[in-house]
């Protein structure tokens, strides 16, 4: 089975893009416990650091995050299409 590259990457690029979502929409509701639970999970204090989410800040990041995801799941699909054998 062969995996269309675009639609994967597209499908890719939309799942960051929710999850980018999600996450900014925790952190603006719970900024205390996405910041002890981001320092947990890279190994540091991100309480004496602080969130800065600015609108802006917000869009730029879902789009960055979004072509970066889309394009890393093209390179996947077409390794995947590569690689694999058609019996």
């Amino acid at each position: 089975m062969k995996l269309n590259e675009a639609a994967f990457a597209f499908a890719c690029a939309l799942a960051f893009a929710l999850a980018w979502i999600v996450c900014s929409l925790l952190v603006v509701a719970m900024p205390m416990m996405m910041s002890d639970m981001t320092g947990h999970m890279l190994h540091t204090d991100w309480q004496t650091m602080g969130w800065q989410l600015t609108f802006s800040g917000f869009v730029l990041g879902g789009i960055v995050w979004a072509l970066v995801a889309g394009l890393i799941g093209w390179l996947i699909a077409i390794f995947y299409n590569r690689f694999s054998t058609s019996d």
